[in-house]
């Protein structure tokens, strides 16, 4: 899957295991690629290589929190209910046109 923003098409990938969710983005350099955290509340990045851009997602994609170039080691926790509740994790800078509010849609690979 992948999604579109600031004209850059992002493949997507899909932590629904327990070793990507585990694993996630850390020890990765040169990111270009986003990884989707589904009935996910909260992230570290401890043992990041590179700062990192956080979206949080309602139930309907609907963008609820945002950070942007967020440094190594922090914890950040969006609200209190994970099951309602997706993170997607995308490389630093690359979220600057998406607000919150916006509604993400996730297109398949064709």
């Amino acid at each position: 899957m992948f999604i579109r923003t600031n004209k850059k098409k992002y493949n997507i990938i899909l932590a629904d295991t327990f070793s990507k969710r585990l694993k996630g983005l850390m020890g990765k350099t040169n990111i270009d690629y986003g990884m989707l955290f589904p009935n996910c509340n909260s992230i570290h990045t401890y043992f990041m290589k590179e700062n990192i851009d956080i979206i949080g997602l309602n139930s309907n994609n609907e963008v609820i929190y945002k950070y942007e170039n967020l440094d190594k080691n922090r914890i950040i926790k969006i609200n209190n209910d994970h099951k309602k509740t997706s993170i997607l994790e995308m490389p630093a800078n690359s979220t600057k046109k998406i607000a919150i509010g916006t509604i993400l849609i996730f297109n398949e690979d064709a």
